[in-house]
């Protein structure tokens, strides 16, 4: 009788999700992080810039989370495809599934703090091109950040695919 089929990802196959999940996250803060604007309702001016606010502090703060996690995760997932096994045997499969999970959803709500304050922000008093180009681009971060949930996400079902079967 043959054996069953394997359910386990290709470790490159997790290690590109896990790149991309890297490159969102990282241009996501780029795009944050410089996202500056003068606002003015015609009496007074302000210089508005991320750190106003506390749900695009947030955000950063997910996305750098991240980062350091998906940092973390694809250097094992190079020593994996280069060596061929992987570093930790059975532990670091376990912590890998629910730091994977922890992670993405981590990721999820800072996506949504980001969109839900751009929403409350777009129905201030306050018009002009300026705020409309700094909601658009923390829409963008947000964007990306959440493309770089999906990507995480997808890696969290790698991981539970890896996990090892019990009888």
């Amino acid at each position: 009788m043959a054996p069953p089929p394997s359910t386990a990802v290709p470790p490159l196959a997790a290690l590109v999700v896990r790149i991309l999940t890297f490159i969102c996250l990282i241009i996501s803060v780029i795009i944050l992080v410089t996202n500056t604007v003068k606002a003015s309702d015609g009496v007074n001016e302000a210089k508005l810039k991320f750190n106003n606010f506390y749900a695009y502090r947030y955000m950063l703060s997910t996305a750098v989370l991240g980062i350091a996690y998906t940092l973390i995760q694809s250097a094992f997932a190079i020593f994996h495809v280069s060596m061929g096994n992987r570093i930790g045997g059975d532990g670091l499969v376990q912590i890998e599934f629910y730091g994977d999970k922890i992670v993405s959803y981590i990721l999820a709500t800072g996506a949504a703090a980001g969109f839900g304050l751009s929403v409350d922000l777009n129905h201030l008093p306050v018009n002009g091109a300026d705020i409309e180009d700094f909601l658009n681009k923390a829409n963008a971060a947000a964007s990306l950040l959440f493309i770089g949930f999906l990507f995480s996400a997808i890696s969290s079902v790698f991981s539970s695919l890896s996990l090892p079967k019990r009888s």
